[in-house]
């Protein structure tokens, strides 16, 4: 009887975003066969983006994104639906850089704190935990965002009324996994993962 291929690992992320304070984190489990364009969609749901600006990922020089997206054909991106999730984080301990809107330049450090061995595949990153609301899009960037932490819970800041209403009411730094898994487990995810 042939012997049954055993299901990829599972890799338990910590996503926090870089130079915030106190930090704004994220800890998931994917499986370890996850494509990199798989793994940008887990995230920003994760974290709590939009999807509206370019992506991509470094590690030791090396980089994944869109390939199409970019204007500069001279830079050196490999495109990021076909690498997986394992060809670039090896072993516990390695790290990434994840880079979301070029513009404001969010920089997330995705740490790769253990692999799982399991014995069912899984078919859907889920969140663990995590700390704080992501920054509104478009902010600003590191120094937008804490402006805007600043004005938002400061009533009689001039900018107060405009903020509020940018971010259509009173900004509450709370994060929801419950909310957050539940849009996750409403995605469509590749159920089988190849190695």
């Amino acid at each position: 009887m042939p012997s049954k291929k055993a299901p990829p690992p599972i890799y338990q992320l910590k996503i926090t975003l870089i130079d915030i304070e106190p930090p704004i984190w994220r800890r998931i489990q994917v499986p370890g066969s996850i494509k990199m364009c798989c793994l940008h969609s887990a995230l920003q749901v994760v974290m709590g983006w939009k999807d509206n600006h370019l992506h991509e990922f470094e590690k030791d020089g090396k980089r994944w994104g869109m390939v199409q997206l970019y204007e500069n054909e001279e830079l050196d991106v490999t495109e990021d639906s076909d690498a997986r999730l394992y060809e670039v984080l090896r072993s516990e301990g390695e790290s990434m850089i994840y880079i979301y809107d070029f513009g404001d330049y969010w920089q997330h450090e995705v740490l790769l704190e253990k692999i799982i061995p399991v014995s069912d595949v899984v078919k859907a990153p889920i969140c663990l935990g995590g700390e704080r609301r992501c920054p509104q899009e478009d902010v600003g960037g590191v120094s937008g965002y804490e402006e805007f932490l600043e004005v938002i819970v400061d009533p009689t800041h001039e900018e107060y009324e405009h903020y509020v209403g940018w971010v259509g009411g009173h900004f509450l730094d709370e994060f929801n996994v419950k909310t957050v898994n539940e849009t996750l487990a409403r995605m469509r995810w590749p159920v089988r993962h190849k190695r």
